[in-house]
């Protein structure tokens, strides 16, 4: 199953996702959770197990499935279920606390959505925007292409809800298992290595520009930001710009009020990037870390597959120093960065990118509770200290999850 198959299910009946394939990293799974289904995936032979009219409990946080439960069984996920609800209730009371560090620095926690039924998500959790609007979601759900109006329409009515706050559009992130109903699927022996994303709307311009068109129009009069997926190489980022500024001097000839600023940015998720930070940081208004590919890609390791899904850690050292590149290089060129990715709503990761130097995260809404709560415990120039230290200790351990964990611990940081 993938992504645009989920969408077609009416969600007020569904419950939890149980996948014989599709780890935790996969699209089917991110896009799951931004739905606020539990997912669990790689259960090897689960259509087989499950009957039709079976007891399932899908616990999405674990990992775990339990089919046809005993009693005692059933009782235990209860009381683990009114514990979450115990701790959720904490996070909420949390909602209305700053998102600063024990030491005073501010930390910027966004949400991510692809719909307009994520949108009130902005107000329960006092997020300060979206930091990743998947446009994608719309094109996967429809019957047929999104039209220039439709897709304007949504913009325009996500802005609306947004109130301000600052919305980060992603253009068209489909290929791979993202596949659109109404378009011929291309077979490709590695489809995420393949035609996807900013590939595709290079390759079909009218496609690319048609979309951007709909987004200047949706921001007329406001700040609008718009990010680019999948962008390999400086050229690429300015070929696409190049349309980008087409579309505006368009639009101003036919008499269309612009947006009030306009924000191009890229998503860094390729690692051939790494080694044109200098020119990117210069080139883009801002950049946002698309952590999981970032990680397939730099380990070579399918995130799909389970067999080498977990072999690589992103917190060891080679790609932590990878991530602390990125974050060195926009600094230095007053290039704002955020990370939106799925280790940035992860509080463990996430303490770890604070110390690499990372000020902004984007994640799903449920992230937003247990983030705060650590951040809110951190000592930032502490942390920072310890992992500069672990990163020059170049002691070859495969992981820093440890010595991150002792240090949380150490200092009563809940992770």
């Amino acid at each position: 199953m993938g992504p645009a198959a989920l969408l077609d299910y009416d969600r007020s009946h569904l419950r939890g996702l149980v996948l014989e394939e599709g780890g935790p990293t996969s699209h089917i799974a991110i896009v799951a959770r931004a739905l606020g289904i539990p997912a669990v995936g790689e259960i090897v032979n689960a259509t087989a197990l499950i009957q039709s009219g079976d007891a399932v409990i899908v616990d999405g946080q674990a990992g775990e499935v339990q089919i046809r439960p005993q009693p005692d069984v059933e009782n235990a996920y209860k009381d683990k279920a009114r514990l979450r609800a115990r701790k959720q209730e904490q996070y909420r009371k949390l909602k209305s606390q700053p998102a600063v560090t024990r030491d005073g620095v501010p930390i910027v926690l966004q949400i991510n959505a692809g719909l307009l039924v994520d949108m009130p998500n902005l107000e329960a959790t006092a997020a300060a925007g979206i930091g990743l609007f998947r446009t994608e979601l719309q094109f996967m759900v429809a019957e047929h292409m999104p039209t220039t109006s439709e897709q304007q329409a949504l913009y325009t009515a996500v802005l609306d809800h947004a109130q301000g706050r600052p919305v980060t559009f992603r253009t068209l992130d489909i290929g791979g298992d993202k596949v659109l109903p109404y378009m011929e699927r291309v077979e490709e022996e590695n489809p995420a290595l393949g035609w996807r994303a900013i590939r595709i709307g290079l390759d079909k311009p009218r496609l690319l520009r048609a979309q951007i068109r709909a987004l200047l129009r949706a921001g007329s009069g406001r700040d609008m930001k718009i990010m680019l997926p999948m962008i390999a190489t400086v050229d690429e980022f300015q070929r696409a710009r190049t349309i980008v500024r087409r579309e505006q001097a368009m639009l101003a000839k036919q008499g269309h009020v612009p947006p009030l600023s306009l924000q191009l940015g890229v998503m860094v998720e390729v690692p051939s990037l790494l080694f044109e930070l200098p020119e990117i940081v210069r080139e883009a208004d801002f950049l946002s870390i698309g952590t999981n590919d970032l990680m397939q890609f730099l380990f070579a390791a399918d995130r799909e597959n389970k067999r080498v899904a977990d072999r690589f850690d992103p917190l060891g050292a080679g790609a932590l120093r990878a991530l602390r590149s990125i974050v060195e290089a926009a600094s230095e060129a007053n290039c704002p960065v955020t990370v939106c990715g799925e280790m940035g709503g992860k509080p463990l990761e996430t303490m770890a990118l604070i110390g690499l130097g990372y000020r902004a995260f984007s994640m799903s809404a449920a992230s937003v509770g247990p983030v705060k709560a650590m951040l809110r415990a951190l000592d930032v120039a502490r942390l920072t200290e310890r992992v500069d230290w672990m990163l020059a200790s170049g002691d070859g351990a495969a992981s820093l999850r440890p010595q991150l964990a002792a240090f949380a611990t150490e200092c009563k940081v809940p992770v």
